[in-house]
């Protein structure tokens, strides 16, 4: 039974992070998750977090920052994510004005250029999804086509989001499998299968078994528990995807 690395990203648990950042993590390690995929700081110097972490014990998995600042701010990414022992930078999202066919083009060119810059650097670039990417241009091709069809696999990589995947009408397992050895990071995030909302995982549709199973013959290096909007405290939502997954014999 493949047993990869249980990664929480920050997002989940950001109301109580923004309140207590040190206290967070420190309940993290104790749920029992290997490490953490960031979100922001939370006030905390880089070399603040990066102490705090080595004291839990705690990896960082990935860290998500807006394309606009690794485009501008380069050096400074760069330096911050080696600094945290970091090594994969993560382009989470894409504004309105930027989800139609040209900007889909010049955002391929520009993660290429980025990704090459970072892999000189000893960091890999990732692209995270969400269901827009898998809408249908008017030249056929979707956004996804686009950002990953027209960048180099050696200079970015993936972080499917396997709750979009889904909300966007797609197979997780196919999609996953059908870009193998450019997905290094897996997000795990499961639907509630009465209203669609944010589940914890383990208690709505997510394949996770046939994922988990994919990830781990793709080379996938860790898997990431998100879950973007929680109806119970978010620490409690954390720990009981935890739960769920150490259940299984994931962990």
């Amino acid at each position: 039974m493949p047993k990869l690395p249980l990664i929480l990203q920050l997002y989940t648990v950001r109301d109580v992070a923004e309140g207590d950042f040190p206290g967070t993590l420190s309940r993290i390690a104790q749920i029992g998750y290997a490490g953490v995929e960031l979100a922001g700081y939370y006030g905390l110097s880089v070399r603040e977090l990066k102490g705090k972490l080595d004291d839990l014990n705690l990896r960082v998995a990935g860290s998500h920052i807006a394309l606009d600042r690794v485009e501008n701010e380069t050096e400074k990414v760069i330096e911050e994510n080696l600094a945290l022992g970091n090594p994969f930078v993560v382009v989470p999202y894409l504004t309105e004005d930027r989800r139609n066919l040209e900007s889909y083009k010049k955002i391929a060119g520009t993660l290429n250029s980025l990704g090459d810059v970072l892999r000189a650097n000893g960091l890999t670039l990732c692209y995270h999804n969400h269901d827009f990417e898998f809408k249908t241009l008017e030249n056929g091709q979707t956004g996804m086509d686009i950002l990953l069809g027209e960048t180099d696999p050696q200079l970015v990589k993936a972080e499917i989001d396997t709750y979009w995947v889904l909300k966007a009408g797609k197979d997780p397992v196919s999609f996953v499998r059908s870009h193998s050895g450019r997905v290094p990071l897996l997000h795990l995030k499961d639907r509630d299968t009465t209203d669609g909302s944010f589940a914890e995982i383990g208690t709505g549709d997510l394949p996770l078994d046939q994922l988990i199973t994919a990830a781990a013959e793709i080379g996938t290096q860790y898997l990431i528990v998100e879950q973007d909007q929680c109806k119970r405290p978010t620490l409690d939502s954390a720990t009981l995807s935890y739960e769920n997954l150490k259940a299984k014999g994931y962990a």
